[in-house]
């Protein structure tokens, strides 16, 4: 199966960073955020790519190009300008697809027009700037176990505030204070989608917001599923969150590494 992925955002709010490269070109590790992603889905034996670009895309493209040099030693002649590879190992097996999909263009105008270089009736789709611990084989068998059009991984959003359990006469003793467990925020749109082409009927252009008119009119129509994933699932949105996964990187336990 080929995977879609969202790769053109402006990344509002993580002004930071964005400057001059887009989200999914931001990095956890050394690595962009992209890399990541697409270790995720070839851990899963998913290795054709379809990457939507549009807010500053030619640093996406320059990273693909330079991939196989990036990713590995080489030893360089400088007279003759010969290169040669040291440890091609290191370089990971991908056809990548790097399409233009408009600077302005919503989600679901990208997924339209990415969709143009997707070969099957069935394709994966998700976000440039959020990984998980999802089992993408399991998520496949799912859409297929059950026929409808689309399916969308539900995730427990982080939580994100201190709890507060108030007691006494007027209700304002603090008895104890904790974190607010994640099952009571209850689902969110995870990405991760499976997708049958006939999705793409329901978004009319460019303007289209994925997750708005079409995903609405789907479920409306009982063509929408929902794959519940109780693992670990986190977005890159802003600094902090970003300091957050550099940190479960650093501890070699980053819970999204399934490769």
């Amino acid at each position: 199966m080929q995977a879609i992925i969202l790769a053109g955002g402006l990344g509002t709010r993580l002004s930071e960073e964005t400057g001059t490269r887009p989200k999914p070109m931001v990095t956890v590790g050394g690595r962009p955020m992209l890399w990541h992603i697409m270790n995720i889905y070839a851990s899963h034996g998913v290795r054709d790519f379809v990457i939507a670009l549009g807010y500053r895309g030619e640093v996406v493209k320059e990273y693909l190009l330079n991939f196989k040099v990036m990713s590995s030693s080489f030893r360089v002649g400088t007279a003759e300008g010969s290169v040669e590879m040291l440890d091609e190992s290191a370089v990971a097996d991908w056809r990548v697809a790097a399409v233009d999909t408009g600077e302005r263009t919503e989600t679901g105008g990208r997924i339209k027009r990415a969709a143009a270089h997707v070969t099957d009736d069935l394709f994966l789709a998700t976000y440039g700037d959020g990984v998980a611990d999802v089992d993408i084989s399991a998520l496949i068998a799912y859409h297929r176990s059950h026929g409808k059009l689309a399916t969308v991984t539900a995730v427990r959003p982080p939580a994100r505030f201190g709890r507060l359990h108030l007691e006494g006469e007027n209700g304002d003793m603090v008895t104890r204070f904790g974190e607010k467990p994640q099952s009571e925020e209850g689902w969110i749109n995870g990405g991760f989608f499976v997708l049958d082409r006939k999705v793409l009927d329901y978004i009319r252009g460019d303007g289209d917001v994925f997750e708005r008119e079409p995903l609405e009119a789907i479920a409306a129509e009982g063509q929408l599923m929902a794959y519940r994933h109780e693992g670990f699932w986190q977005p890159m949105d802003t600094l902090r969150e970003r300091m957050l996964l550099e940190e479960l990187w650093d501890s070699g336990k980053a819970p999204w590494k399934t490769w």
